[in-house]
C-alpha cells in the first residue's frame, strides 16, 4: 500500500451536479491525514469509504461558498454518532469561526454531546500550521475579489479564500481549492511542486495549462471542473496533453483514491 494518498470525495464546480459531488479532498500522508473542503456529500462518500472516522487529524475550509462547506455540519454529526475521539480542528477564514459556531448550536450539534474536542482556529495568510507532521500553509486567492466588491459594504464580510500548500519530509503538494486567476498559485511554486490539485472553473482551460505548462510541478489532478468541460472530458484530455506534454496529468472523478 502506498504510503501516501489522495482520496477524491467531490470534483464537482459549483453547480449542482447529478454525476459529482462538490469539493472534497483527504490527504494522506503517512500516518498523517488532513480533509480539505466539506461540500455536500462528503458525510455520505465517508461513510461509504469504511474508514475511521478517527483517521482524519484537521479540516481545512478554504472559503465559505456552500460547495466547499455544506457538508460540514452532517460531517461533524457522523463525527458524533460513529464515536469519534481523536481531537478535531477545523481551520477556516477567522470571520466564519462565529458562524459556524452558531450553526452547529442551530443544529443541535453540541459540544457536550461529542465524545472528542472540537476547535475551531483561524487561517491567516502564509502563516503555517502544523497537523501532525504536516506542514500546511493557506495563500490568500484573489476568488471572492470580486465579491467583495460587490457585497462587502452591506454585509462586513472580510471574503477570505486560501489555497494551500502541505509539505512533509521534501514531499510538497499544492492544493488550488478556487482560484480567481491562475496566478493565485504563484506562492506555492516557490520550490518545485510534487502534486498539484488544481481546480478548472473560474477561469479557461486554456489559461491554467499555459501557465502550468511554465511552472516547476511534477503532475497535476484536474478537479472542480465547469460543467461545460466535464461534458466534454476527451476534448479536453486532448488540449491538455497538448499544452502540457511533459506534465502527467488526470482528471479526477468521485472516489478516485490517488497514490504519490
Amino acid at each position: 500500500m502506498h504510503q501516501s494518498s489522495l482520496t477524491c470525495f467531490g470534483v464537482g464546480d459549483g453547480f449542482p451536479c447529478a454525476d459529482r459531488n462538490h469539493a472534497s479532498f483527504l490527504y494522506r500522508l503517512r500516518n498523517s491525514s488532513v480533509l480539505i473542503d466539506c461540500g455536500e456529500s462528503v458525510d455520505s462518500c465517508y461513510q461509504s469509504s469504511d474508514l475511521s472516522y478517527d483517521l482524519f487529524d484537521s479540516i481545512l475550509i478554504s472559503h465559505l461558498h456552500a460547495d466547499h462547506i455544506a457538508g460540514l455540519f452532517m460531517l461533524i454529526q457522523g463525527c458524533w454518532l460513529e464515536g469519534r475521539r481523536k481531537p478535531l480542528r477545523i481551520y477556516l477564514p477567522d470571520s466564519a469561526i462565529a458562524v459556524v459556531r452558531s450553526m452547529l448550536a442551530a443544529s443541535f450539534l453540541f459540544e457536550e454531546l461529542f465524545k472528542f474536542r472540537l476547535e475551531l482556529l483561524p487561517l491567516k495568510p502564509g502563516r503555517a500550521v502544523a497537523v501532525r507532521d504536516i506542514r500546511v500553509t493557506p495563500f490568500q486567492t484573489t476568488h471572492l475579489d470580486r465579491t467583495r466588491g460587490q457585497f462587502q459594504k452591506k454585509y462586513g464580510n472580510i471574503f477570505e479564500s486560501f489555497c494551500f500548500l502541505l509539505e512533509r519530509g521534501r514531499l510538497r503538494i499544492g492544493h488550488s481549492a478556487d482560484l480567481g486567476r491562475p496566478e493565485d498559485l504563484d506562492p506555492l511554486f516557490s520550490k518545485p511542486v510534487d502534486l498539484l490539485v488544481c481546480e478548472m472553473s473560474h477561469f479557461t482551460a486554456e489559461e491554467i495549462l499555459s501557465y502550468l505548462a511554465l511552472r516547476p510541478v511534477q503532475r497535476v489532478v484536474f478537479v472542480h471542473l465547469a460543467r461545460p468541460y466535464w461534458a466534454k472530458l476527451p476534448q479536453l484530455r486532448r488540449l491538455a496533453a497538448k499544452k502540457m506534454p511533459h506534465i502527467p496529468h488526470t482528471f479526477a472523478r468521485d472516489g478516485a483514491v490517488i497514490p504519490f
